[in-house]
């Protein structure tokens, strides 16, 4: 596990509970806590399959900490005294700003936000604290740099979306809704769009989109097969169901339902006939061995699997053990498996 790099001294002088923890990884947080003074702690997360990580790294270490899965920050009570935010290197920009904005909206009044930068040198975060709080302070330190700001008022929400238009084939333009943490943020993901590109949706057919994020592929797959055509969303991601939910009421898609589950669970197995796949392109290959099982799982026989990767030599080789058979095509730098039941 790794060692904090902050002054814990610092942190520790302004925590007071309830505290909650906005996102950060399973064996980061951890390390906060195991160095923090013991409390009352709410760690949140947005991700199922993160929120399952977090609460065995706080098992590790013996830390009472309780962990809440919600779309949105601001999901939470604004009951907080302290919220602490160990933003993540490289993470995406636009969720910074969003939790930033949100994490004003859990505290009390007077409470305070302590962000912990992962880089010695931090530009961002300066300017969004200021934006969202008014002022912020960056205490002298050797270790890796803090910023703290008080609540110190009221302020509207402000809500961080991008929308974008796909064309489905049809004549038709669809627009989606989108929000930071959720794949592919404010754009139709070129990989999405060769797999919506190569699948093939019966009339009337039973759908399940796994790995949904904003619902874009099986929105497309609905909007082809027609009025009777049935969608089932599943992701981790609990902000991903929501949009996913959102954008298929917008765009007119009257049959579906949503799953929330990191090991997708819950739905009807062998009632499918169609399953898009979606695993994330940098991860675990597990996740990639997850989707290809329950959709194997889901599908009726002489359903069929689309799935978009870019890890072909790793990813095809599970497609054709479990389903006996896979096709290959190669479409906007991605590759769609097709595998039948």
């Amino acid at each position: 596990m790794r060692e904090t790099t902050f002054d814990i001294d610092f942190v520790a002088s302004k925590l007071r509970f309830p505290a909650v923890v906005v996102l950060g990884r399973g064996p980061e947080v951890a390390a906060v806590l195991r160095a923090l003074p013991p409390g009352d702690v709410t760690c949140y997360q947005m991700d199922l399959f993160a929120a399952d990580r977090l609460e065995a790294a706080l098992r590790e270490v013996d830390s009472p900490a309780k962990v809440v899965t919600r779309p949105d920050l601001w999901d939470l009570s604004a009951e907080f005294r302290t919220a602490i935010y160990p933003a993540a290197a490289k993470g995406e920009r636009a969720l910074k700003v969003d939790m930033v904005e949100q994490a004003f909206h859990v505290l009390q009044l007077r409470g305070h936000l302590l962000v912990l930068s992962p880089y010695e040198t931090e530009t961002f975060f300066p300017k969004e604290l200021k934006k969202v709080f008014g002022r912020f302070h960056a205490p002298a330190s050797d270790e890796g740099p803090i910023f703290w700001s008080a609540r110190t008022g009221e302020r509207a929400r402000r809500r961080h979306e991008a929308t974008f238009h796909v064309r489905t084939g049809l004549g038709q333009s669809l627009r989606f809704l989108s929000r930071p943490g959720v794949f592919a943020y404010g754009r139709f993901d070129d990989g999405a769009r060769a797999l919506t590109e190569l699948m093939h949706t019966p009339s009337a057919a039973r759908i399940i989109d796994i790995g949904c994020g904003c619902g874009t592929n099986g929105i497309i797959a609905a909007k082809r097969g027609g009025t009777d055509t049935h969608v089932t969303f599943v992701d981790s991601n609990l902000r991903a169901v929501a949009l996913a939910a959102i954008n298929a009421h917008e765009n007119g898609v009257a049959n579906f339902d949503t799953i929330a589950s990191s090991t997708v669970e819950g739905i009807s197995e062998g009632t499918f006939d169609v399953a898009l796949a979606n695993p994330p392109y940098f991860a675990e290959q597990a996740i990639a061995a997850l989707f290809v099982s329950r959709a194997h799982d889901a599908l009726k026989a002489g359903g069929r699997l689309y799935l978009v990767t870019k890890r072909v030599s790793q990813v095809a080789p599970l497609v054709e053990a479990t389903f006996g058979n896979v096709e290959a095509t190669e479409r906007r730098g991605y590759v769609i498996l097709e595998a039948e039941r």
